[in-house]
């Protein structure tokens, strides 16, 4: 993409809506789009944090390695999401490994005229401290959910997270972002063939349909009702 549309790309997010355009027309002219196939790695954990990244389409998944080498998927981003940030401005390794799920483009910021310009405007950092903090809380209503919650209510929250907020309207319900059963589970905290049954019960009583390889959700409401631990 051209630098002029790029920097009001820029400009269209929050983290950036505080900075004047030109200041974006200058980063725009050192950022860069990578494409990446499903499962392809945009970084790895320990890996130094050369760029601040934002999803431009598809989808990315943030991985920590666990325990025993078990993965945990920490969030699934969307268009229009940034990661690696703090890692950039911190000056230190990424905590965490980024894979696409999908044919995904990332839009990638060399992390010194990043840093340059979040001197000349504190803007930036305001932003990405609020966006760090709305995480955070995610995060931490996930790790309560995984101490107190039954399987199938952590599953059921987990899509319903994505159905409002990933999930693309249609006539079967809200259609969510590629995800296999795998890192469904790595989510939740569970084990993959747990998942398979669970999912396998909701797809016949109608909680969820499956539609070319892909979940929607045709009621959000009776999903969160299994979230809530009403009815499983």
């Amino acid at each position: 993409m051209a630098p002029a549309p790029l920097a009001e790309y820029l400009h269209a997010n929050a983290v950036f809506a505080a900075v004047p355009l030109r200041e974006l027309h200058t980063l725009a002219a050192v950022a860069r789009e990578q494409a990446y196939r499903p499962r392809e790695v945009v970084f790895t954990e320990g890996e130094p944090a050369l760029f601040f990244c934002i999803v431009r389409s598809g989808h990315v998944k943030i991985v920590r390695a666990g325990h025993g080498g078990r993965d945990v998927v920490l969030e699934l981003l969307g268009p229009g999401e940034p990661f690696g940030g703090v890692a950039v401005m911190e000056r230190r390794a990424y905590p965490a490994s980024a894979q696409a799920t999908e044919p995904t483009v990332v839009l990638k910021i060399p992390r010194d005229p990043l840093l340059a310009l979040s001197e000349r405007h504190p803007s930036f950092i305001r932003e990405m401290a609020l966006m760090m903090g709305r995480r955070l809380r995610g995060a931490h209503d996930s790790v309560t959910s995984l101490a107190v919650d039954p399987v199938e209510a952590r599953l059921a929250a987990a899509l319903v997270r994505l159905a409002e907020r990933e999930g693309s309207a249609g006539a079967g319900g809200a259609r969510l972002p590629p995800m296999t059963r795998q890192s469904l589970a790595d989510m939740t905290g569970t084990t993959v063939e747990t998942t398979i049954r669970t999912l396998g019960r909701w797809l016949k009583r109608g909680l969820l349909v499956e539609r070319d390889g892909q979940l929607r959700v045709p009621d959000i409401d009776a999903l969160r009702t299994v979230a809530e631990g009403e009815d499983a």
